[in-house]
């Protein structure tokens, strides 16, 4: 930004070695033109130091971004249950508490709102066995249900 605002200053040099009468036409049209190319200069120094702040923003964003993904992927190391959605094909994840939980009914795909579980003896009674046991056979308490 300094080379364009030196250049402008230059020019202004120039423009006033030239001698000519500021109330003339050349003079008034001159001026008018190194004031619109100062305007220029300035208003793209302000462009600058915003661009730069800006990249700074989104640097510091991206960190913390980066820090909440590791926190949420040490957070995953607990027992959790994904099937997928019969209705949107999306995978949808829930607490392996659920399954031993009487108080909770059903599990929802947050997508669609289609039942992807249901905890009740006629629906839940082979297939939670089933997530059970796939769940205490994989050992880490992670267990995909397709």
């Amino acid at each position: 930004m300094d080379s364009l605002k030196s250049k402008v200053a230059y020019l202004q040099g120039l423009a006033d070695g030239m001698d000519l009468p500021a109330e003339s036409k050349e003079g008034r049209l001159l001026n008018g033109i190194i004031d619109v190319l100062e305007d220029f200069a300035d208003h793209l120094e302000g462009l600058a130091e915003a661009q730069e702040q800006l990249e700074d923003y989104v640097e510091t964003i991206d960190e913390d971004l980066y820090t909440l993904e590791e926190d949420l992927t040490q957070s995953q190391d607990d027992d959790y249950v994904e099937v997928d959605c019969p209705g949107c094909g999306e995978t949808v994840m829930f607490d392996a508490g659920i399954l031993e939980d009487d108080d909770v009914v059903e599990v929802t795909c947050p997508n669609c709102d289609e039942v992807v579980f249901v905890n009740d003896d006629t629906y839940a009674s082979a297939d939670e066995a089933e997530l059970l046991e796939g769940r205490e056979a994989n050992g880490n308490g992670k267990q995909r249900r397709e």
